[in-house]
């Protein structure tokens, strides 16, 4: 099938964000079943909560988000939006399910993985990219207002916050949730579908 053929669908994600990981492994496989195409963008819980009344805890993790973010903007200037994916990808897999921390060894590491440039790893600590952050944040966080967290993903004009989920549902069961996920969010005047979390992010 032509790329050509395929639906845009654009994902924002911060790689820091472990239920956006899940998402992200969703829409992956949803990309085998039906004919989308995923376009990934970057946003950030650190710009979102900035000046937010969050916990010292939550706080310095979002000091550590900024590493990842900026790295991945770096990525996408340099090699286009197209290296974002395999980027997130081997990042994602170190942070998520092998719990590597945000740093230089693990940013080279995921760099090397997925065939990029290892000097790129030295964005995380510098503020070079943090416009294109925010730029990139704000225009993910304009299509569905700041009451939200990531993932956001937008397709067909529709934009929605999730879905959140735990474990990331494989093969069909993954299509048929886009397919109802499309239905829900294309309805005229829907805003919220939401219901309590009762189990941890599962990485299967």
């Amino acid at each position: 099938m032509s790329q050509n053929t395929r639906t845009p669908v654009d994902f924002w994600f911060d790689p820091l964000c472990p239920w956006a990981w899940l998402t992200s492994r969703w829409i992956l496989e949803v990309a085998k079943l039906r004919p989308i195409e995923v376009r990934w963008h970057v946003m950030s819980l650190s710009v979102l909560n900035e000046g937010g009344d969050v916990s010292e805890k939550y706080r310095q993790m979002l000091a550590e988000g900024w590493m990842g973010v900026r790295v991945c903007v770096a990525v996408e200037e340099k090699y286009g939006a197209e290296a974002l994916g395999p980027f997130y990808t081997e990042l994602g897999t170190r942070r998520h399910h092998e719990k590597a921390p945000f740093g230089r060894e693990t940013f080279e590491a995921a760099l090397t993985a997925a065939g990029l440039d290892t000097a790129l790893a030295a964005a995380a600590d510098s503020t070079e990219h943090d416009e294109a952050v925010r730029a990139s944040h704000g225009s993910g966080i304009a299509r569905v207002g700041e009451e939200v967290g990531t993932p956001v993903i937008e397709v067909g004009g529709n934009a929605f916050f999730g879905p959140v989920m735990s474990p990331t549902p494989r093969g069909e069961a993954a299509a048929e949730l886009w397919d109802g996920i499309v239905a829900v969010t294309s309805a005229d005047g829907f805003f919220e579908l939401k219901r309590h979390r009762t189990r941890p992010p599962i990485f299967a």
